[in-house]
């Protein structure tokens, strides 16, 4: 029982060191390099955690002469671009000019499935509003939208930083007022009230309500008067 817990005190320490040197950037992605990094050095410190029929040393060694060529593979690769894109990998485009670039999305055996997934999770539920899509190293999918469904920015309309931006802050949820909540933003539950009464409900209609950064009040209610849902469960 103590060598064990030695053992994973050792294993604990040892993995918390090896990822320090590694660097933020590991943890911030992940690519190929850094997923058989991730998979092996996991692999040989729990071995040297809860093996005990392996003895403590050599799986030590094991560990830093493999996290060593990780960091060395690290440093190569920021210097040489060709080490670089073969450790790596290179970004795949998967959507060009508007295009489904279906031979690449084989090549990396990407779903139509998956890629509709992705959109989705961009906000982007019309696959016509994308211009291009690129399928990055750590996995995730860049987005760059066709020019008319760009948002406009301030730079565009001319508009100067009048408007006074605030912290969303959140008035009701679960049919429940967030009194500290209105205190702090120096509201009351008789303005909350009135609120209420102008669009003609009460607090255990609301799911959920909140004052935007714009100061403009969304009211979710329970009953959504969906007549006809599109999907559910």
């Amino acid at each position: 029982m103590l060598e064990t817990s030695l053992r994973t005190i050792a294993a604990f320490v040892l993995i918390m060191i090896i990822t320090r040197i590694l660097g933020k950037h590991t943890i911030a992605r992940m690519t190929y390099n850094d997923f058989v990094a991730s998979i092996t050095l996991g692999s040989i410190i729990g071995n040297l955690a809860f093996n005990t029929h392996l003895k403590t040393w050599p799986m030590i060694t094991s560990s830093v002469i493999f996290g060593g060529i990780v960091y060395l593979i690290s440093v190569i690769s920021l210097k040489s671009r060709k080490i670089r894109k073969w450790f790596a990998g290179k970004p795949t485009v998967v959507i060009e000019n508007g295009k489904i670039m279906e031979e690449n999305l084989r090549k990396i055996q990407f779903t139509l499935d998956t890629l509709n997934q992705e959109l989705r999770e961009k906000d982007i539920f019309d696959i016509e509003e994308v211009q291009y899509a690129i399928l990055e190293l750590n996995g995730r999918l860049s987005i760059l939208k066709k020019p008319e469904y760009r948002p406009l920015i301030q730079k565009d309309l001319q508009l100067t930083n009048e408007t006074k931006i605030q912290f969303p802050v959140e008035l009701i949820m679960d049919g429940k007022i967030m009194t500290t909540n209105l205190q702090q933003i120096g509201l009351s539950k008789e303005w909350l009230s009135k609120q209420l009464r102008q669009r003609g409900v009460t607090v255990d209609e609301v799911c959920y309500a909140i004052r935007g950064t714009h100061g403009k009040l969304f009211f979710d209610l329970y009953h959504d008067k969906i007549r006809h849902p599109i999907d559910q469960e």
